[in-house]
């Protein structure tokens, strides 16, 4: 028996939760801070010319840096970094030292910082920025890729839960 549908945007939101998404964290230094923030959004879009694409929330302190910063860096995180994921997902967190608590590097080629133990790391520069509803599209072309330890496995989100996949 098929569920009775919920109303548009409450059908939407659980409908949605079902479709596992990849968990990784993007950063970039703007005003001498590195600012940085959980996505669950992240895809590749081209191989030729090399593009990724994530999605910010129109109002996030992150969305303010893009507009100044011309590049930012990916983090696939690994299984096991799910509280990196929940900590820099956290409303709220103070905006200086967000990383303080998480070990982390210097990327190759880009503003912001590769988390240490991550699946893969990408340096992107920024080539469009397209509106969506209360999302903003970024899609940056890739400057550097690295593929982290194999077997580290992902961290997914799906149903409202971070989930380890090795």
């Amino acid at each position: 028996m098929t569920p009775e549908p919920l109303a548009p945007a409450d059908g939407f939101r659980d409908a949605v939760a079902a479709l596992p998404a990849g968990v990784a964290v993007v950063t970039t230094t703007w005003r001498r801070t590195t600012w940085a923030m959980t996505v669950s959004s992240a895809a590749s879009v081209s191989l030729d010319p090399p593009l990724l694409l994530f999605c910010v929330h129109a109002d996030a302190r992150l969305r303010d840096a893009l507009d100044e910063v011309e590049t930012w860096t990916l983090s696939v995180l690994a299984a096991g970094q799910g509280p990196v994921a929940d900590w820099l997902a956290s409303p709220g967190r103070p905006a200086v030292d967000q990383l303080a608590r998480v070990p982390h590097h210097d990327p190759v080629l880009a503003a912001g910082a590769r988390l240490d133990g991550a699946a893969a790391w990408f340096d992107c520069r920024t080539t469009a920025v397209h509106p969506a509803g209360d999302h903003d599209v970024v899609v940056g072309e890739v400057l550097a890729a690295q593929r982290g330890t194999r077997g580290t496995g992902g961290l997914v989100h799906l149903d409202g839960r971070l989930r380890d996949l090795r």
